[in-house]
């Protein structure tokens, strides 16, 4: 994009030729089960059980994870609320999650004029004393058919770190005046902090213009103790910087999980990737680490590392799709939660090693 258009994102030009990536996958993911929707009770709803449970992401907090994930009740305006799971490590690493009834509480749901036609695919990170929760908020204009703007932003929640059931909505996320206009969605985000104590906001806009195109990239919060600090409202970013380019077998790539830091100022996430024939969700993982307030990404591995392959992984809602949301470190290995089929959680397990090795190959 250049000029017009390219006024919408300060492009970061990374060579195709730096980070070659092949139409290709090396499965490590070792699925461990998944949580149903109908093993699902809802504690704080009078309908028991959803009717669909996806995209989940998770924070570690002693022997369980906290599992927040994207649910379902009706298939009418297929509205989302998110509910929390907490959910023992041991069910995960024994194998039995797939077997155990779990009790969840509906914590994030429509109430703004932000969210009010869902509440989508959240993604937390800790940062200082506090639980940062992005999620996707479908907006008043989701179903206008009349405007095609802002109809998916990134809305941030907040809880105490270690609490996780009591959230307050900070604010939602905008590009300035003369971007926001061409912005059809924002979705995929999450914050992190960086060395400097930046916001940054990890997302993925989808421009209107001829092409109609989506852009990997991380923006700078603009006022940091505005966001933590005030009562709800919008909040700009600006500074942003394209990250990664889809490579020509892809439509669109967009973040999957908050990072994991490998080793002191050395980050790991999932990006995931839409097959441009096809429509198959994949994902790949990249390496990154800070200069100052910038990303810089040192290695991407060279083919997919995970595609679906079960059967609830490619038939579901929507056939074909994994959508990791949460790494959760766990000495050696990584637990991934994702949505399958847009209609269960899913839990994989990755060994560090091997995948550090495929990303500094």
């Amino acid at each position: 994009m250049v000029d017009g258009d390219a006024r919408m994102v300060e492009i970061l030009k990374v060579m195709e030729t730096e980070f070659e990536r092949r139409h290709e996958c090396r499965d490590i993911v070792k699925r461990l089960g998944v949580i149903s929707p109908s093993r699902t009770h809802i504690k704080n709803h009078p309908v028991g059980s959803p009717i669909a449970l996806f995209n989940a992401t998770g924070l570690l907090r002693g022997d369980h994870i906290e599992v927040y994930a994207r649910m379902i009740m009706g298939y009418y305006m297929y509205v989302s609320a998110i509910v929390r799971i907490p959910v023992p490590v041991e069910d995960i690493l024994s194998g039995n999650i797939s077997d155990v009834h779990y009790t969840g509480e509906i914590v994030i749901y429509p109430s703004t004029r932000y969210d009010i036609w869902g509440t989508e695919d959240p993604r937390v990170t800790q940062i200082g004393d506090l639980w940062l929760m992005v999620y996707s908020g479908r907006t008043v204009n989701y179903f206008n058919p009349l405007v095609r703007q802002e109809r998916v932003l990134p809305v941030v929640a907040s809880s105490k770190a270690g609490d996780g059931r009591s959230w307050r909505r900070l604010g939602v996320f905008t590009f300035p005046k003369g971007i926001r206009e061409k912005v059809v969605s924002d979705k995929d985000a999450f914050l992190m902090e960086s060395p400097t104590g930046r916001l940054l906001l990890f997302h993925r806009p989808h421009f209107t213009n001829e092409e109609e195109t989506y852009h990997l990239v991380v923006s700078r919060v603009n006022e940091r103790r505005d966001i933590l600090n005030r009562t709800f409202g919008e909040a700009e970013v600006g500074d942003t910087i394209e990250i990664l380019k889809p490579a020509p077998f892809e439509r669109s790539l967009g973040w999957c999980s908050p990072p994991i830091e490998v080793e002191p100022g050395r980050y790991v996430t999932l990006v995931h990737a839409t097959d441009r024939k096809t429509q198959v969700y994949r994902a790949f993982a990249l390496l990154f680490r800070f200069r100052g307030d910038e990303v810089d990404i040192t290695s991407i591995t060279p083919t997919y590392i995970f595609e679906p392959k079960e059967m609830y992984e490619v038939y579901g809602d929507r056939p074909m799709v994994v959508f990791p949301c949460g790494l959760i470190k766990l000495d050696d290995e990584v637990i991934v939660t994702y949505g399958a089929g847009d209609y269960v959680v899913g839990f994989g397990l990755i060994e560090l090693s091997e995948l550090l090795s495929l990303l500094e190959a």
